[in-house]
């Protein structure tokens, strides 16, 4: 029998007892399926996608369309992790309107459980409008990739006591803005450290050591099959681009030989069809 969705509870239930909070970024339905099976809690359809499955140089030129049209396939393979849409750049920065109106579109069009946006500052009000609206929020602060050309580029981010203390802060206004959950990617394990005593909400690090409340990887990344440059974090679990490759090269070969497709891989007419074909063919139909 299919376990019960989680719910926003249950991760908090898990930080309180102590339990890591597993979750993955993925792109779509057979992905989908496949973290399903292995047991995540929360699901991630983040604007990497720009990069790792659109072929774009960076997140940014991702459009909401795009992103929508990703969290649906992702929708449909799920059923038990809580499932997360990423509002991408320009799609909500401009206004509290605009990124209500953005965060509806991904509840309503998508079925996401929880929008996500990135920095702090000016997005601590988008967050709060948001969760006003009735839509719960996951805050993230650290290496921000749609941000990352202000940021000096894609480096760790917290490095200096007054750096830290900077994000330290956002983390604090995001969680008081009522963000139900918070991503920390690419910052020294000290500064989560002295965050988590501070924190109320469950924390999701990325890149940021091992005392947050859970991690989140992106499945191209830890499956290996993203070419991209990664990050120091990423772990290879496995190299399925490497056996991908080998697959689609042997059967390019076998193609090309003659040896595929053999008569096990083809259909044959019942007994005595082909004969009469033959024969009406012969006899111009």
């Amino acid at each position: 029998m299919t376990e019960r969705p989680l719910t926003i509870g249950d991760l908090a239930a898990k930080k309180q007892a102590g339990d890591a909070i597993v979750m993955i970024t993925a792109y779509d339905y057979p992905s989908a399926q496949i973290v399903e099976e292995a047991g995540v809690d929360m699901v991630l359809v983040g604007d990497s996608a720009a990069m790792t499955v659109l072929g774009y140089p960076s997140t940014v030129p991702v459009s909401v369309d795009e992103m929508l049209m990703l969290t649906r396939a992702v929708r449909r393979g799920l059923t038990r992790p809580l499932l997360v849409g990423d509002l991408p750049f320009g799609s909500y920065e401009a206004s509290d309107a605009l990124a209500v109106a953005t965060a509806q579109r991904f509840v309503k069009e998508a079925g996401c459980d929880l929008v996500k946006i990135e920095r702090g500052g000016t997005t601590v009000d988008r967050a709060r409008a948001i969760v006003a609206a009735g839509i719960p929020v996951i805050g993230h602060i650290g290496l921000t990739p749609q941000t990352a050309t202000a940021l000096g580029g894609y480096r760790a981010q917290g490095r200096s006591a007054e750096a830290a203390l900077a994000l330290i802060d956002d983390a604090l206004a995001l969680q008081d803005a009522g963000c139900s959950l918070l991503v920390i990617e690419a910052v020294p394990a000290e500064v989560t450290a002295h965050l988590m005593p501070l924190m109320r909400i469950p924390v999701i690090g990325i890149g940021a050591g091992p005392d947050a409340d859970g991690q989140v990887l992106v499945l191209h990344d830890l499956l290996g099959i993203y070419d991209g440059p990664a990050a120091k974090f990423v772990k290879r679990y496995a190299d399925l681009r490497s056996a991908a490759v080998a697959g689609v090269g042997e059967y390019a070969r076998e193609v090309r030989s003659g040896a595929y497709p053999a008569a096990e891989h083809g259909y044959r007419m019942p007994e005595g069809e082909a004969d009469r074909l033959q024969d009406l063919l012969a006899k111009g139909r």
